[in-house]
């Protein structure tokens, strides 16, 4: 046991390391843009107060989304989707994975669940001991279910899921477009750095090398964000865009589309004015969604075939009725 607990307790310090290099980058490159350009190099005055003043504003807009990354743990409503105390005891009992699933099926008939596994039985989580939610899955590395889980980012060492899904969006994009600004407002001093026209200071290997890492982590965040912005249009997860959710008639990766301004109001909310802004706006308690009205159960179809001769009947008297 004591190896394993310190293997367990290095892997969580090892989790932290991406975190305290990223850390250090923003830091250095404020330290860099704010002194050694904006006070050193930079020699108008109405040039030095709108660069101060962009990061003064930036790093306002960045801490929001950076302190509700942390906002995944599960929320008390999740409660309903535990098993009871006497189901619990048979479950764990109980030796064959039918009798189980019966459990399982008993116990899920009245929730709000449309997914299933991948051989058609009820999604249930032997760690948090509780019945999956749709989108719901478990972290190894949070050792949590997480709501409409998208990813782990070991960038910032946690899951992105339904709590903070808008607040990693907004991350990126104002990351990107704090990397955009330095990167522009640095170029024309990286060009003089290359013609010798800079002063001969260390602020200049500053400058040099503040452009490259603009330059370099706005492609990397360009294309995150991208693909990102993509999934909200599709209304997809990370996790669904490589393994489509199980329905009852079968996998689909559109399954819970409702088209491009549906799907964006999933993630941001109904009021435009909020949207930018670092407070919770998503729709839904993360544990309900809605799917398209294409995807049907059997049962449903079943209805439906049932009254289709109906349904041309009264299709025939209204065209009857209408010539």
């Amino acid at each position: 046991m004591a190896p394993s607990h310190v293997l367990k307790c290095c892997q969580k310090v090892l989790a932290w390391v991406p975190v305290a290099f990223i850390a250090l980058v923003v830091a250095w490159s404020y330290y860099a843009y704010v002194v050694e350009l904006c006070v050193f190099t930079i020699s108008s005055t109405a040039e030095k107060a709108v660069s101060l003043r962009f990061c003064i504003c930036h790093f306002s807009c960045l801490c929001g989304p950076i302190g509700r990354q942390f906002s995944h743990r599960l929320h008390p409503p999740l409660q309903e989707f535990c098993l009871s105390k006497s189901d619990k005891e048979q479950y764990e009992k109980e030796e064959r994975p039918e009798s189980q699933q019966e459990i399982l099926r008993r116990a899920a008939k009245d929730l709000p669940i449309y997914t299933t596994t991948a051989s058609k039985a009820i999604r249930y989580c032997d760690r948090c001991q509780l019945i999956k939610p749709d989108r719901c899955h478990h972290c190894s590395a949070c050792d949590i279910c997480v709501l409409k889980m998208d990813h782990h980012c070991p960038w910032v060492n946690n899951c992105v899921g339904f709590s903070n899904y808008k607040f990693f969006l907004l991350f990126l994009m104002y990351s990107l477009l704090y990397c955009l600004f330095v990167a522009a407002t640095v170029l024309q001093y990286f060009i003089k750095f290359w013609t010798n026209e800079l002063p001969d200071t260390h602020a200049k290997f500053h400058v040099l090398f503040l452009f490259f890492v603009a330059a370099m982590f706005f492609i990397s965040i360009l294309s995150l964000f991208s693909y990102h912005c993509w999934l909200v249009g599709k209304n997809r997860s990370t996790i669904e865009t490589f393994r489509a959710p199980m329905f009852r008639n079968g996998p689909d990766k559109n399954g819970f589309s409702l088209g491009y301004s549906k799907n964006l109001r999933e993630v941001f909310g109904d009021e435009k004015k909020y949207w930018l802004i670092p407070i919770f706006t998503s729709l839904g308690d993360g544990c309900n969604f809605p799917t398209r009205l294409v995807i049907m159960d059997p049962e449903q179809l079943a209805v439906s075939s049932q009254n289709e001769p109906a349904k041309r009947f009264l299709q025939h008297i209204l065209c009857l009725n209408i010539t």
